[in-house]
């Protein structure tokens, strides 16, 4: 998945990591704040009251921030970070990524099922191709050829396995969805590429 233009040319505000030193786009950052007895704590939204820090939302980064002290060097006091905290971000992105699927769905912006999907991706009116992780390779393969025809192609989501793409849609499993461009589907590219960034190697 790519997202075009930078940020100055966007006219979106740049933060900085505190693990790289780098200023960037707030759309691969994560802000962080302090709790009351000085915890560390995820503002996936950005919109928490108090001082911020920033960091790229990247396992390794995550890890080097929580090893090495950064959060109480960038807060100027000691702040308490758990050690799991890739695992819990990684844990917050999917379900707000569930969730702004399920509000995709809810408003009419997102269908599931192969042919409804593949129809979707013909009629050049997908913004995302989402598949879960654990789907059988033959028919995510087919849709994946649709939807990388075109210029740029429509971007494709498997970040999430079936039980967690079924829940966005009230079912027990869901394997191809497609999610229509427009607010909505942006925010939902977004967030599965900070889901992307904090996921395990594999």
């Amino acid at each position: 998945m790519t997202r075009g233009g930078a940020a100055k040319q966007r006219g979106e505000p740049e933060r900085r990591c505190i693990a790289t030193g780098e200023s960037g786009p707030t759309d691969r950052l994560i802000r962080f704040v302090l709790g009351p007895a000085a915890e560390v704590v995820p503002d996936l939204a950005g919109r928490l009251p108090g001082r911020g820090v920033w960091l790229t939302a990247e396992r390794a980064l995550v890890e080097r921030a929580v090893a090495k002290g950064l959060f109480s060097r960038a807060f100027k006091v000691q702040a308490a970070a758990p050690a799991d905290l890739a695992d819990r971000l990684e844990a917050l992105l999917a379900s707000r990524l569930i969730d702004l699927i399920g509000l995709a769905r809810k408003a009419g912006q997102a269908v599931t099922g192969f042919e409804k999907v593949r129809a979707r991706l013909k009629e050049g009116v997908a913004g995302a191709l989402v598949q879960a992780s654990d789907g059988a390779a033959d028919g995510k393969a087919k849709l994946a050829r649709i939807a990388g025809r075109g210029p740029g192609g429509v971007p494709l989501i498997e970040v999430l396995d079936s039980t967690e793409l079924g829940l966005a849609f009230g079912r027990d499993s869901v394997i191809h969805a497609a999610v229509m461009p427009g607010g909505i589907g942006k925010r939902v590219l977004l967030e599965a590429n900070r889901v992307i960034g904090l996921q395990k190697a594999r």
